[in-house]
C-alpha cells in the first residue's frame, strides 16, 4: 500500500491515548491512527456527524447491559410513579434540604 506522510495537531490527552495504544498493541502510531480510521469507516454511516451503526461487539454489549438493568427497574403503577416525580419537584422548588447531612 502506497502511504503518504501527513502532520495532524492533536491535543495532549489524545497523543496520550495513541501513544499508549502504540505501546500497547506494539505497534507504530501511524499504524494506530490507520486501523483507527479504517475500524470508523468499516463499521460507520455519516449522518449528521454521528456514527449510525454500532459494531456487532458493541451491540451485543448493549444488549447485555439492557438484559441486566431492565429487571432492576421496579414495576409500580404510573399513579405512584407520577405521585414521586411530583414530590421530588416540589422538593426541588423548594430548595436544598432542610438539615445537614453525614
Amino acid at each position: 500500500m502506497a502511504t503518504s506522510k501527513v502532520t495532524f495537531t492533536l491535543d495532549r490527552d489524545t497523543v496520550s491515548l495513541l501513544d499508549q495504544s502504540a505501546a500497547q498493541l506494539a505497534i507504530p502510531k501511524s499504524q494506530v491512527v490507520s486501523k483507527a480510521i479504517q475500524d470508523f469507516h468499516s463499521r460507520s454511516e455519516f449522518l449528521g456527524g454521528r456514527t449510525a451503526r454500532l459494531s456487532e461487539p458493541e451491540r451485543l454489549r448493549m444488549l447485555k447491559v439492557f438484559d441486566e438493568v431492565m429487571p432492576r427497574i421496579p414495576r409500580r403503577p404510573q399513579r405512584q410513579v407520577s405521585r414521586e416525580l411530583k414530590e421530588i419537584r416540589e422538593s426541588r422548588r423548594r430548595g436544598g434540604r432542610r438539615t445537614r447531612s453525614d
